[in-house]
């Protein structure tokens, strides 16, 4: 790891809790590391990167993103390898959309190399943190968050950037019956659909946990429009094996560009399988479903990795699909991701990032 543009001041913590963490029951998101990084951006720069014991931060409760909502996060994944090395999976496009976040919500930018070692200066640190089961890792939300604290709907002048580290294990623990939301809107033409603002999430839960009352897991969110046409899962990017082709909806405003979607767009392809970034009605969704042309159906998200469908339902009508262990294709993908972050294969995309 290098950090020779970065000037980091490190303030360990005086008590650990690794020894007291019991990785045998991880709750994603519930634990967190001893320490966190904390940098600030005023008067037109980004300033006072530190990495210091993880703890509250005093705020005033006049800070704009609490009142007007500027505030917006990451996710992304280290892993240990067998030989005790470290690396974290594809930064530099998770650096790419958080600017492209911070963009527009009018927020200010941060260099990519600077992103990519903050994140490599806090992984460092807590590198005993991170699991060595398979389907485990240390889960890394970087934030910015606006902090001018007065009331006024203009864009803030002073911003915090805060980097969380949590040792995790799945996210989803069985294959998920999912709904197709077509009342609820979660992101709209024109809108920031494509960011990972925090209000996309805060207007997401109502319908998600209406959904988990009547006993799905997630949602698949629809336009805003018609209601026609699938976009993504709550927590991940949707994608279908159809006909033999991998199919996966156009990411456009209304949709996140994914970083485990990109991955396995880019794998897809290197197996010689046919890609399509398209529109995909529920229509087709179903109709393939019922021919059994539709042989494979997942989300693909860093949280999630790779999360089996097994089951749709659409205005009250379940489409039951396969046995998830029996599908060739997505089992494939989950297993070379797997071998991949944690350095059993050759790595010949670059995308490890080795601290």
């Amino acid at each position: 790891m290098t950090t020779e543009t970065l000037d980091i001041k490190i303030t360990k913590s005086a008590q650990s809790r690794l020894a007291q963490t019991d990785f045998s029951k991880l709750v994603f998101g519930h634990t967190f590391t001893d320490h966190m990084l904390v940098a600030d951006y005023a008067d037109g720069e980004w300033k006072n990167f530190e990495i210091v014991p993880y703890g509250e931060i005093g705020m005033s409760p006049a800070i704009s993103s609490l009142h007007y909502g500027q505030a917006f996060f990451e996710g992304l994944k280290a892993y240990k390898h067998a030989d005790g090395q470290v690396s974290v999976f594809r930064p530099d496009k998770n650096a790419a959309r958080f600017n492209k976040s911070a963009e527009r919500l009018c927020m200010p930018v941060m260099p990519e190399e600077l992103f990519v070692q903050s994140i490599a200066a806090l992984v460092d640190v807590e590198r005993d943190w991170i699991p060595t089961a398979d389907n485990h890792s240390l889960y890394i939300r970087p934030v910015m968050f606006a902090t001018d604290p007065f009331l006024g709907v203009v864009p803030s002048k002073t911003y915090k950037y805060v980097i969380l580290t949590c040792p995790v294990g799945p996210y989803f623990s069985k294959p998920l019956r999912v709904k197709f939301e077509t009342t609820f809107t979660r992101s709209a033409e024109g809108g920031f659909g494509y960011a990972k603002a925090a209000g996309n999430y805060g207007g997401a839960m109502l319908p998600t946990r209406r959904a988990i009352e009547e006993g799905f897991d997630q949602l698949i969110w629809t336009d805003a429009k018609e209601h026609l046409y699938a976009e993504e899962m709550g927590a991940a990017n949707v994608m279908f094996l159809l006909d033999g082709k991998l199919v996966t909806p156009s990411t456009r405003d209304t949709i996140l560009d994914g970083v485990t979607r990109d991955t396995v767009i880019a794998m897809a392809k290197d197996w010689g399988i046919t890609v399509e970034e398209r529109r995909i009605s529920i229509t087709e969704i179903l109709e393939g479903a019922r021919s059994g042309k539709l042989t494979d159906a997942f989300g693909a998200g860093t949280a999630a990795t790779i999360a089996p469908v097994g089951a749709f339902n659409f205005e009250g009508e379940e489409y039951t699909l396969s046995d998830p262990a029996t599908r060739e294709f997505s089992n494939r993908v989950f297993n070379t991701l797997n071998d991949l972050r944690y350095g059993r294969i050759a790595d010949t995309h670059g995308w490890n990032y080795m601290v």
